[in-house]
């Protein structure tokens, strides 16, 4: 029996909506507070698309599961801080509402079916 994968579902829609609420308060690129807490979201959202099913992924070809997991790694690994703020800026307004929608998606799909 493998383990569920809805609650990292959940768990990237509430890493979503922390950054939006962060991008909300200001600006992430002049704010460096949030634009901590911007990184630490995308990596905890990043981190947790690498354990959603390969299956369901794979119903969602217009997400870039392998570049957000990349992301991660960069995110992760960049111990010299030289992340472009920008480019964060760009991936959040760019990229989280496709992100967001096949989230959900997932999901709904799920909720007929048994877990």
């Amino acid at each position: 029996m493998s383990k569920p994968w809805q609650p990292y579902g959940l768990h990237i829609l509430d890493a979503i909506a922390r950054i939006r609420r962060a991008r909300m308060r200001g600006n992430i690129v002049e704010d460096e507070v949030l634009y901590d807490a911007a990184l630490r979201n995308l990596q905890t959202l990043s981190e947790a698309t690498q354990l959603l099913p390969e299956d369901k992924k794979a119903a969602f070809p217009n997400i870039p599961w392998r570049d957000i997991s990349g992301f991660r790694n960069i995110l992760v690994h960049n111990y010299l801080g030289d992340i472009d703020p920008q480019t964060v800026a760009d991936v959040i307004d760019k990229h989280l509402q496709a992100l967001e929608d096949a989230i959900k998606a997932m999901l709904e799909q799920n909720s007929g079916t048994n877990r």
